[in-house]
């Protein structure tokens, strides 16, 4: 009887191991440069938030919370930062927070001149489109052994397989927000004589923010989501705790840094739902001004 190997027509498998191999070998000084900014990026932002006393950090996530959102957010926010200190687990969670923190910048670096891009160029959009879509679909676990030979192990490969994870759903809400622009208020721009950056930075962008938000949001929950999944290749914070407690069969260690990175990932969700709102009124309120006395003038 014939094996499933032996019905293989195409040897996809030996194909990929030898392309990463490959890309390995001659591109070496590439993933280096890579390597170089993440790596930079992430001890900057390691070093400063363990840098900030507890007391501190609880009273400035209060501030940061009740100015971005509310104050019922201010408040759950500072009453979980000191559960989790009182878990034990305070320096593991503020490795996770700088791992975050560093994702987040780079895939806002990334993820949105790319939303961008796509969103002016249809043809850059039907390139990217399926690349999006095998980004989001791979498991995870399939893509952290070409991470790893790429860029080795440890938290600067983590923080890779993170912004790769993560930066997705940032470049589809932003080709969705500047598309979803009405035509009218376009339309309107081209009137009164906007060019291309006018347009994309006094109209498009500004009314975009909502939805581009809504897609931050989805980078930050995946981002939590895979910074658990990475510490399997070395990195750091509370997925190490979780990875530990599963490789001792030590549930209580597994379930304190589950709840951990659980409060940590629903105090940055709560921040980043309602982080634009009163700015996204504001700015359409100025822009409504604009249509409506700019003709007087004229």
């Amino acid at each position: 009887m014939l094996s499933s190997e032996d019905l293989a027509v195409f040897p996809v498998d030996q194909w990929i191991s030898q392309g990463v191999e490959w890309l390995g070998v001659h591109l070496r000084p590439i993933f280096l440069a890579i390597r170089w900014p993440v790596e930079n990026l992430l001890a900057l932002s390691d070093t400063l938030i363990h840098a900030i006393p507890f007391p501190l950090m609880v009273l400035l996530m209060f501030l940061v919370a009740y100015r971005a959102a509310s104050l019922g957010v201010a408040l759950f926010s500072a009453v979980a930062l000191v559960v989790i200190a009182a878990l034990g687990v305070w320096d593991e969670a503020m490795t996770t927070l700088s791992l975050i923190t560093t994702a987040i910048v780079i895939c806002m670096l990334v993820g949105i001149p790319v939303g961008v891009w796509c969103a002016r160029s249809e043809r850059v959009w039907r390139v990217m489109r399926p690349i999006l879509d095998i980004m989001q679909t791979t498991p995870t676990f399939v893509y952290l052994v070409p991470v790893v030979m790429l860029f080795g192990v440890g938290t600067v490969s983590g923080e890779v397989a993170v912004v790769i994870s993560a930066c997705p759903p940032l470049i589809r809400f932003t080709y969705l927000g500047i598309r979803m622009v009405e035509t009218e208020l376009v339309e309107a721009g081209h009137a009164f004589g906007a060019d291309h950056r006018q347009l994309l930075w006094e109209i498009q962008l500004p009314l975009a923010i909502p939805t581009i938000l809504g897609g931050l949001n989805q980078t930050v929950l995946t981002a939590m989501v895979m910074s658990v999944v990475v510490a399997m290749i070395g990195a750091e914070g509370l997925g190490l705790v979780v990875l530990q407690g599963l490789g001792r069969m030590d549930v209580g260690r597994a379930a304190v840094g589950g709840i951990a990175i659980v409060l940590l990932a629903m105090m940055l969700d709560r921040i980043t739902q309602k982080l634009a709102q009163p700015s996204v009124r504001k700015r359409k309120s100025l822009f409504k001004r604009l249509l409506n006395t700019r003709p007087a003038n004229t």
